[in-house]
């Protein structure tokens, strides 16, 4: 059996990869992995269930349910909030786990498992593992003590939980969006509902798009991957701002005034800017990835801010957040982290504080984002090489060289091979988008030549 979880959980096509076998299997041996502190340890454990509204995740949570009370674990239900909602409530609540039902920006027909252990974080891979050892244990007929009577876990619906988030939002906002205008567009997904709520109570004008969710429009022409419409309603409605999130709100992305997008560097940017001001970004560093955009990282030095790189995925820049103590970092797609409110990218939250910032300044969110200028990005997949060998090719080597050389320090480029498939990406950056594209082209050339 290959590895079931992926960089964001368990994920595939709801009632053929992700079945509700599997949706059962997962969630006892979570149950048995995250909580064996809990009921396995002489008191009733407790777990966190929410989901995105897609139609599968009413099967799905169903099995979740059953499977976790099944091990004997108490099941909070807080039905469909986002991702970061079900993160906070894990530990707000002080519950062994948590579990969250989406497939974030994925299309409909898809959805997804997320586990989270106390206190609302995410798992270490090596958890993960224990998770998948256990699950094919039980699947392969290893017996486990099944409780009854008393034992099995009792299942209730927590409706307080839409509340309790939107008052921690609220509690953490640095000040009032009175005068603003914001149009908001909610994917058809898990924030259709709070993320309104939070802006009305900050005090903003809203305009909502996507926010009509019937289990089968997720993410469909909306939302933070498809732009358009907001930046339409942002220009025809004379806001100040518009707001994207994906089907689980996990992800912000902006669009100003002018309808221009602002993605998930320059909000970093802004927020960073913002935070180092009010004392709250420590040790003036900010965490990207090895994708984030040289004008993000060129603007920060240039205000005196370090920032430091990981690997692409919010789940390494959460972990470098974590172990070094910093209080910001994200990606480009929008995933921004502020760890002292959130242990996940919070796409309500990161909007908030992007509309504080703009009501506070009395800045424009174009002014507020020219702090960076965004480098071309040209990126090409060149598939049916031998990634194995992108580290290893001298030949390779010789000609990223090269093309470093050519860049100097205004650009620069980056081969990254696929987690799935057989192919490499090939990233250049320069201030002249017709050399990102050129040097970009003869670099490709080069991974076939070197790879094929």
């Amino acid at each position: 059996m290959g590895r079931l979880f992926g960089t964001d959980g368990v994920r595939g096509v709801a009632n053929a990869d992700l079945t509700a076998e599997l949706a059962l299997g997962l969630s006892v041996a979570a149950a048995h992995v995250l909580a064996e502190a809990g009921t396995f340890a002489g008191h009733r454990a407790t777990a966190v269930v929410g989901r995105d509204p897609r139609a599968s995740g009413e099967f799905l949570e169903a099995a979740v349910v059953a499977g976790l009370a099944s091990a004997g674990v108490d099941v909070l239900r807080v039905g469909v909030l986002p991702t970061p909602a079900v993160a906070y409530l894990t530990g707000a609540l002080g519950a062994d786990l948590g579990v969250m039902l989406s497939a974030s920006h994925n299309a409909m027909p898809d959805n997804g498992i997320k586990f989270f252990a106390r206190g609302g974080h995410k798992l270490a891979d090596e958890l993960e593992d224990r998770i998948e050892s256990v699950y094919e244990d039980h699947r392969t007929g290893a017996p486990w003590d099944r409780p009854t009577g008393s034992g099995v876990g009792r299942v209730s619906d927590y409706t307080e939980g839409f509340d309790k988030y939107v008052a921690h939002l609220m509690g953490v906002l640095p000040n009032r969006l009175d005068g603003l205008k914001v149009v908001l567009d909610e994917a058809h997904g898990a924030a259709a509902f709070v993320s309104p709520e939070a802006f009305t109570r900050a005090g903003a004008e809203i305009v909502t798009i996507g926010a009509e969710p019937d289990g089968l429009n997720i993410n469909d022409g909306c939302g933070s991957t498809h732009l358009g419409l907001l930046k339409q309603a942002v220009v025809e409605h004379g806001a100040d701002l518009g707001i994207a999130h994906d089907g689980d709100a996990d992800r912000c992305l902006a669009v100003d005034a002018n309808g221009a997008e602002i993605d998930g560097d320059q909000i970093l940017a802004v927020l960073a800017l913002a935070m180092r001001e009010a004392g709250h970004l420590r040790e003036d560093t900010v965490v990207g990835t090895v994708m984030s955009n040289l004008g993000f990282k060129l603007a920060m030095e240039a205000e005196g801010i370090q920032v430091v790189q990981t690997g692409v995925g919010d789940r390494y820049v959460l972990e470098s957040m974590k172990e070094h103590g910093y209080a910001l970092g994200g990606e480009q797609s929008g995933h921004v982290i502020i760890l002292d409110h959130a242990t996940t990218g919070d796409g309500t939250l990161t909007g908030l504080m992007l509309a504080a910032r703009i009501a506070a300044t009395g800045k424009s969110l174009a002014e507020l984002a020219g702090v960076m200028s965004r480098l071309p990005q040209v990126l090409i997949n060149v598939p049916d090489v031998d990634k194995s060998r992108v580290t290893t090719s001298a030949e390779l080597a010789a000609a990223v060289a090269d093309a470093e050389r050519e860049l100097g320090s205004t650009g620069r480029v980056l081969l990254r091979p696929s987690g799935t498939e057989p192919l490499v990406r090939v990233m250049v950056e320069a201030a002249d988008i017709e050399q990102a594209r050129s040097v970009a082209g003869r670099l490709a050339d080069a991974v076939k030549s070197a790879l094929g």
